[in-house]
């Protein structure tokens, strides 16, 4: 049996879970969250807990039920804390600024970037080259923070690039270090 599956997710006070059938709602002091589950596990609340089982031994099933746990147990951590991620713009000229609701990148391109904000994330631009994302759903939380480093990766031999806080980079020699 899984040990992720079988581990119970702990139930804060000011969280409600409401099951119903396969789907699940969960709703606390940062919001709501809902999601639809496979019909092969049976989720239920025993005790201020959340438990999943599985209802028969098919190799499917058991690979739905870790997953499935751990992503009940980032839903009541989304409604409680919620998620965020940190950004850094390094680069000679990068920057970023929030304009109407949009972000804009100078990236070193030769245009601008404008990405649309999605309403359930809030995003923070700390400095012209830091950004901090943060939102309930752990999901489109770390997607978002995908999409803008996927707009300048960081490079091993200037280091330039979007980068999360804290990545290490390994950086190459390149020509000059050959010698």
């Amino acid at each position: 049996m899984s040990k992720v599956g079988r581990r119970e997710i702990a139930i804060p006070q000011e969280v409600e879970v409401i099951i119903n059938g396969n789907d699940v709602t969960i709703k606390g002091p940062k919001g709501e969250l809902k999601k639809t589950f496979s019909p092969l596990l049976i989720i239920t609340v025993v005790n201020d807990k959340l438990k999943v089982e599985r209802k028969n031994e098919i190799k499917q099933t058991k690979m739905l039920h870790g997953t499935t746990n751990s992503l009940l147990s980032g839903m009541v951590d989304g409604v409680t804390k919620g998620f965020e991620k940190e950004l850094q713009i390094v680069g000679v000229g990068y920057r970023v600024e929030k304009k109407d609701g949009k972000l804009v990148f100078s990236l070193g391109l030769s245009h601008k970037i404008e990405l649309e904000v999605p309403s359930n994330l809030v995003i923070e631009v700390i400095s012209q080259t830091e950004l901090k994302i943060s939102g309930i759903d752990k999901q489109q939380v770390g997607e978002f923070a995908a999409k803008i480093r996927g707009f300048r990766k960081p490079e091993p031999y200037g280091g330039k690039g979007i980068r999360y806080k804290g990545e290490y980079i390994r950086r190459k020699a390149g020509k000059a270090g050959q010698k």
